[in-house]
């Protein structure tokens, strides 16, 4: 009997893991368990040189640092692991990307990877994404154009990463529609890729690949966040080639 109690229990908990795992934050999730991993890997690198098989305990200890942030190779080594923690971390000065079409105007934060909105024409303009429930949002997709359903469906993937599951029969929820745009200005260009007017090729370049590692699918990416950020690069290169 008792171990059917325990059979029953260890079901329950497997069960509601999962759950909360589908409905995680993709990047708030990935984050967790790379620091969870990195925690395992330094105490199995502990216990092992303490047994005197250094072999085995310094390649695991610098793989387990490594997740954590910190590399024996730079010079900022050991400030980047207290970072993690939220100590000594060095940021991107509230750096940010900020993409609009006709009815949203969506900013990206560059340290935490969060995307907010804010709605600038129809019924709700005015008003934060933010203070809707998921059923209120869903309900506002009908009445966007297509580039702008295209930019609130990546904000959805963000902040509700299960929605497309649970809106099965929803006309939006199956598949995100086509996201026609028209030629994108410097301006925007530089707004998307957070940089200020007359950045270089080099700036260019390291806030594209910044930006494309933080919208990878892995990250709860968005695969139109990530078309307008590649548009953004190609336009401001042109620039620099005319």
């Amino acid at each position: 009997m008792p171990t059917l109690i325990a059979g029953v229990v260890a079901v329950i908990l497997i069960y509601s893991l999962l759950q909360m795992f589908r409905a995680a934050n993709p990047v708030i999730l990935a984050r967790a368990i790379k620091i969870g991993g990195g925690i395992v890997a330094l105490a199995v690198a502990a216990f092992t040189g303490l047994k005197g098989e250094l072999a085995v305990a310094i390649p695991l200890g610098i793989f387990g640092a490594g997740l954590l942030g910190w590399s024996p190779f730079g010079p900022s080594g050991f400030s980047n692991i207290g970072g993690i923690f939220g100590a000594g971390a060095k940021r991107s000065a509230g750096q940010t990307s900020r993409v609009r079409s006709q009815y949203l105007d969506m900013t990206l934060d560059h340290d935490s990877g969060e995307l907010t909105g804010r709605i600038v024409a129809g019924p709700h303009a005015g008003h934060s994404l933010d203070e809707f429930d998921l059923p209120q949002l869903t309900a506002m997709i009908s009445g966007f154009d297509a580039e702008s359903v295209a930019l609130f469906e990546s904000y959805l993937d963000r902040r509700f990463p299960a929605w497309r599951q649970d809106a099965q029969g929803h006309a939006a929820g199956g598949q995100s529609r086509p996201a026609p745009s028209g030629k994108m200005t410097d301006e925007e260009a530089y707004q998307i890729l957070g940089l200020q007017p007359g950045a270089g090729r080099s700036e260019i370049g390291r806030a594209h690949r910044a930006l494309m590692k933080k919208l990878h699918p892995d990250q709860g990416g968005s695969t139109y966040l990530a078309a307008r950020v590649n548009e953004a690069k190609d336009t401001l290169l042109r620039t620099h080639l005319s």
